[in-house]
């Protein structure tokens, strides 16, 4: 028998130069992506936590959703405040299935009362796409944007290498953005992204890709980075990577986004519930004495970094949990990791072991971040 023929990998708009640039490419959400360039992770990591890096996230999906009734309809597929965010601002948001399981995290952005700009994960973008497209479709248009590249620009001198090509940008403040020419590039950019630093993301036409991350990397503060250090920078920052630490079989409650749930959506609120699985998620938000495990931050005692999947015991050897993602982080050189244990061990502090090669490391229970966030709010 013939093995199973394997759909070739996509390539993003900037795939020729990241191979000019020397990267190493893998397979990643079907597309092939850079991991990382001839400086490695290491220096990528601290390059973007000291000055700024620049990233290809073209693997990701973009949309637009248009019509009168686009944030009423939105709404209906997630428990947070579609309708009442303002023009101008973006927010996070959470797909749920009918038993309150996230079937994706994305960023939506308000550009007027009547159309949003949708970024979803590269994984799940033609599931989301179709998920969106069968609920709401009737009540506005679901516009997919695969013609669109996206990058982004994180660190703490992102802003002065963007402010030189795009005047006016250092005027927005976290989660706002705008339409902005860019060394000829038609841009809407955001001032957010998913590394824990200041910086932008901008969706800019595939065929103007190149063009704007040439002008990027030309500034002297910019480097390439790759998705290894795209990694080791959002674990730092606490965020979840969508297929490690969040998935169908996970809630908000259980993975600690109660943040992302405003109180208009929650019991009490003008319009609580209204969303695929409200009646759990709202029950497991009202009594968090009913959640059989929970998200936790964990740093190894021991130099030891503890992968994805390794489990989590109580000292006395009872199986509590796993852990999602782990590795060894560049900023705070501790092995640390995000994973999940049962409630009665998610208090800081709590002392659990993590089985590596049949090993006990020890860990300890941590508050996330592990390295502060540096938004600008203004």
């Amino acid at each position: 028998m013939s093995a199973p023929a394997v759909a070739p990998l996509l390539t993003t708009p900037l795939d020729a130069l990241h191979i000019e640039l020397g990267a190493r490419m893998v397979p990643f959400a079907g597309y092939s992506m850079p991991v990382q360039y001839p400086a490695g992770l290491m220096a990528e990591h601290q390059h973007t936590r000291q000055s700024v890096g620049l990233f290809d996230v073209s693997h990701m999906g973009q949309l637009r959703l248009v019509g009168a009734d686009a944030a009423a309809a939105f709404e209906t597929l997630m428990p947070v405040d579609v309708i009442d965010l303002p023009v101008g601002k973006q927010r996070y948001g959470l797909l749920l299935n009918d038993a309150g399981g996230i079937i994706d995290d994305l960023m939506f952005f308000r550009m007027a009362h009547n159309e949003f700009f949708v970024i979803v994960n590269g994984a799940c973008k033609v599931g989301d796409i179709a998920h969106i497209q069968a609920h709401i479709g009737q009540r506005c248009e679901v516009t997919p944007m695969p013609d669109h590249a996206l990058l982004a620009l994180q660190g703490p001198q992102a802003v002065t290498a963007l402010s030189r090509l795009a005047p006016g940008v250092e005027k927005l403040v976290f989660m706002t953005g705008g339409n902005y020419a860019i060394a000829g590039c038609d841009c809407f950019l955001t001032r957010s992204g998913y590394t824990g630093e200041d910086g932008f993301e901008i969706s800019v036409p595939a065929a103007q890709a190149d063009t704007l991350a040439r002008a990027l990397l030309a500034q002297p503060e910019v480097k390439p980075v790759g998705l290894g250090a795209r990694n080791s920078l959002r674990l730092e920052a606490g965020l979840c990577l969508y297929g490690n630490d969040i998935d169908t079989t996970t809630t908000p409650p259980e993975a600690a986004l109660n943040w992302a749930i405003q109180k208009v959506r929650r019991t009490g609120g003008a319009r609580a519930g209204g969303f695929p699985g409200a009646d759990r998620v709202l029950a497991q938000l009202d009594n968090p004495a009913s959640l059989t495990r929970k998200r936790v931050g964990l740093i190894a005692l021991e130099r030891v970094p503890v992968r994805e999947h390794s489990e989590l015991q109580s000292l006395d050897g009872q199986k509590i949990g796993e852990v999602t993602s782990g590795l060894l982080a560049p900023t705070v050189n501790e092995p640390v990791a995000m994973g999940y244990v049962a409630p009665a061990f998610a208090a800081i502090g709590t002392r659990v072991n993590a089985i590596v090669r049949g090993k006990a490391v020890p860990m300890e229970v941590r508050a996330l971040p592990f390295v502060p966030a540096h938004y600008f709010r203004g």
